[in-house]
C-alpha cells in the first residue's frame, strides 16, 4: 500500500497525456460492501483537434463491445439502462471536463464484475476504451497478519476495509483483542490507484498462549443496520518447551520401559532420545516415546530428551535405575602370606540397590557393611588359625551371591604334643604329627645309634598329609633293648623344629620292671627271633608292605639285625649275619 500526502499519481498521468489519444484511467480494482455504493472514479482524453459541442457516454458491463449487447449501466443520451441498474446508477463527473466517474449503489453481489466506458463525441467520433475497473462486492473486513508472528516480538496487524462508498463511511472495531493491545485507527487513507481504505491497526507483543487466538474486526455504517465482521487467527511461532516427561524411573532388571518425552512448540519439534550423546530414537512429533525391552543394568543411567525447532529448543533428563541382584562377588588381595604379616583382602561386586556385604569364615562373621559395594578385610598378623576357606556374601532384595576364597598362612613347622612313641609286643611305632605350610620336611633321628632316618624312605616311615597336619609314622621291630631315644625333626623355608618323642603305656613300665639281667636273656630270646623271622624271610621272599589308611603296618625297621641303609660302619659288627643262627 502507498499513502501519497499529495496528488495521486492517477491524476498527474491525467494531466500529463492530455493534447494526445484515446486514453481512460480508472482503478483496475475496486472494492465496496455488500448493500452500501462505491464511486468509481475515471477520467479520459480525446484529441484536441476533435473539439465536440457535446461529449457523451456509455458505461458497459462485462463486455465493451455494443454489438454483444453488454448490460447498460449508463448512457448520458437516453438515460435508459439495464433493469439492474435501474434506480442504482448515475454520474458524478462531468463528461464535458473529461471525467467520466460512476457512482453505483445499493451493490448486491451479482453488480461484482468489469466495467467499461466508451466515449461519444458524436457521429463516428465513438471510442470504446479497454481500460476497465473491476469491482469487487466484500462481506467481510480484510484483517492483514504479518506472514511470521514470533512469541516475544512486537507484531502490527491492521484491519482494512474499503472506504469508496461517498455516502456511507465506516467504523472500525477491534473483536477479541483483551490482553493485546490496544487500537490505533488510523482513518481515510488513499491508495496509489485512487481508491480508499480505512485502517485500524493493533499493536502487541505476543506470547505462545497467543497462537491460535481469534482475532476480528468489524465495520459498521453509523445509522444503518450494515455490520460487517472478519476473523484471522494468530500463527504464532515460537521455540519448544518440553512439557511432559517421566520423572526418575525405576525398574526391575529384565522388565520393560517406556520413556515419554512431549513438547509443545509452533511449529511442532524435532524430538530425540538421546543416552551418552548417541541418538537413540527421533520424530517431528509433540511426544515421542523411547521403549526398552528387558531392561539390563547396562541400561542403567540418563536419558535425555532433546526438542529443536526453527526458533530454538529445550532438553530435559530423566535417570533410569534398574534394579537388579548382586553379581558374584570378586575377591582382591593377598591369598598366600606369611604368619606375622598383615593381610589386606578386598571383597566387591555390583548391584542396585548396593547389597549387604559379608565375609565369613567356619560361619562365623569377620566383617561386614551395609550398601556398600565394596568390603575390606584386615588381619593384623595373621596367624596360622587364620588360615582357611572364606566366604564372600552379597545380597540384596533381589537376590543372594557367594564367593569362596582361600587364605594359605605360611608358617615355620610346629610338633604337635600329641606326636609320641608307643611299644606293643615287639613292635614300637613313633607318632609325629607336625603343622606347618607349607608342607615341612620330617625326619627321625635315633642318637644311640647314630642313625636318621627321613620321611623319604618309604620303607620305614609312612607320611600323609590332611590340611595343615602331617602325620609321619616310624615303626621299629625287634627292639631288646631298652626304649630307644627318637627324636622327630620337622623344617621348611621358615625353620626348624625338633622334638624328642615321648614313649607311652605298658611296655615302657616292663623296661624298668626286669632290669639289666632281665634285658639280657630278653635280648638273647630277641636275637632267637630275628634270626628266625629273616631265614623265614629269605626263603619265601616275602616282601612286607604297609598302609596307613588301610591298617596294614607299614615297613619296619629291625634293630639290632637289620641294617638301616647309610648308617655307620662300627654297627656292622652288631648285625647278626645268618651263620650266627645256626
Amino acid at each position: 500500500m502507498i499513502f501519497l500526502a499529495t496528488l495521486p499519481l492517477f491524476w498527474i498521468m491525467i494531466s500529463a497525456s492530455r493534447g494526445g489519444h484515446w486514453g481512460a484511467w480508472m482503478p483496475s480494482t475496486i472494492s465496496a460492501f455488500e448493500g452500501t455504493c462505491v464511486s468509481i472514479p475515471c477520467r479520459f482524453d480525446f484529441p484536441d483537434e476533435l473539439r465536440p459541442a457535446v461529449v457523451h457516454g456509455v458505461w458497459y458491463f462485462n463486455s465493451p463491445y455494443p454489438k454483444n449487447y453488454p448490460p447498460v449501466v449508463f448512457k448520458s443520451r437516453t438515460q435508459v439502462v439495464h433493469e439492474s441498474f435501474q434506480g442504482r446508477s448515475r454520474l458524478l463527473g462531468d463528461l464535458g471536463l473529461r471525467n467520466c466517474t460512476l457512482l453505483l449503489s445499493t451493490l448486491s453481489p451479482e453488480l461484482g464484475g468489469k466495467y467499461y466506458f466508451r466515449g461519444d463525441l458524436g457521429g463516428y467520433n465513438q471510442y470504446t476504451f479497454s481500460e476497465h475497473s473491476v469491482l469487487d462486492i466484500v462481506n467481510t473486513p480484510n484483517i492483514v497478519v504479518p506472514p511470521e508472528v514470533v512469541a516475544g516480538t512486537e507484531v502490527e496487524v491492521s484491519c482494512m476495509v474499503p472506504d469508496n462508498c461517498p455516502e456511507l463511511r465506516p467504523e472500525l472495531s477491534w473483536l477479541g483483542h483483551e490482553g493485546l493491545g490496544e487500537p490505533t485507527v488510523l482513518g481515510r487513507l488513499r491508495e496509489d490507484e485512487g481508491t480508499w481504505v480505512q485502517v485500524s491497526l493493533l499493536h502487541f507483543v505476543p506470547t505462545r498462549e497467543a497462537n491460535g487466538h481469534r482475532l476480528g474486526c468489524q465495520a459498521a455504517f453509523p445509522n444503518t443496520t450494515l455490520q460487517f465482521e472478519g476473523y484471522a487467527s494468530l500463527d504464532v511461532k515460537y521455540p519448544p518447551v518440553i512439557v511432559e516427561m517421566n520423572s526418575s524411573v525405576e525398574a526391575i532388571e529384565g522388565s520393560h520401559v517406556s520413556l515419554l518425552c512431549g513438547a509443545d512448540s509452533n511449529p511442532p519439534p524435532l524430538l530425540t532420545w538421546m543416552r551418552d550423546g548417541m541418538v537413540l530414537r527421533e520424530a517431528v512429533a509433540e511426544s515421542l516415546y523411547l521403549d526398552l525391552e528387558e531392561v539390563t543394568p547396562g541400561e542403567d543411567g540418563v536419558y535425555a530428551c532433546l526438542a529443536e525447532n526453527a526458533y530454538g529448543q529445550d532438553n530435559r533428563t530423566v535417570e533410569l535405575s534398574v534394579m537388579y541382584a548382586p553379581w558374584k562377588p570378586t575377591v582382591n588381595g593377598t591369598v598366600v602370606a606369611v604368619e606375622g604379616e598383615t593381610v589386606s583382602i578386598l571383597c566387591s561386586t555390583q548391584s542396585n540397590p548396593d547389597p549387604i556385604l559379608t565375609i565369613f569364615k567356619e560361619k562365623q562373621i569377620l566383617a561386614t557393611v551395609i550398601y556398600e559395594s565394596q568390603l575390606q578385610l584386615e588381619l593384623p598378623a595373621v596367624t596360622p588359625e587364620d588360615d582357611g576357606e572364606y566366604w564372600c556374601v552379597a545380597e540384596n532384595q533381589y537376590g543372594q551371591r557367594a564367593t569362596a576364597f582361600n587364605l594359605s598362612v605360611e608358617f615355620a613347622p610346629i610338633i604337635l604334643l600329641e606326636s609320641h612313641c608307643a611299644a606293643a609286643r615287639d613292635t614300637v611305632q613313633c607318632l609325629c604329627v607336625v603343622k606347618s605350610n607349607p608342607e615341612p620336611s620330617v625326619a627321625f633321628e635315633l642318637p644311640s645309634r647314630n642313625v636318621t632316618v627321613n620321611e623319604t624312605e618309604r620303607e620305614f616311615v609312612y607320611s600323609e598329609r590332611s590340611g595343615l597336619l602331617l602325620t609321619s609314622i616310624l615303626t621299629i621291630r625287634g627292639q631288646a633293648q631298652a626304649p630307644p631315644r627318637v627324636i622327630c625333626t620337622s623344617r621348611n623355608l621358615y625353620g626348624t623344629q625338633s622334638l624328642e618323642l615321648p614313649f607311652q603305656g605298658a611296655h615302657r613300665l616292663m623296661w624298668a620292671k626286669i632290669g639289666p639281667v632281665g634285658a639280657v636273656v630278653a635280648f638273647a630270646i630277641l636275637i632267637a627271633i630275628v634270626c628266625y623271622i629273616t631265614q623265614t624271610r629269605r626263603k619265601k621272599n616275602v616282601t612286607e608292605s604297609s598302609s596307613f589308611s588301610g591298617g596294614d603296618n607299614p615297613h619296619v625297621l629291625y634293630s639290632p639285625e637289620f641294617r638301616i641303609s647309610g648308617a655307620p660302619d662300627k654297627y656292622e659288627s652288631r648285625e647278626v649275619s645268618t651263620r650266627d643262627c645256626h
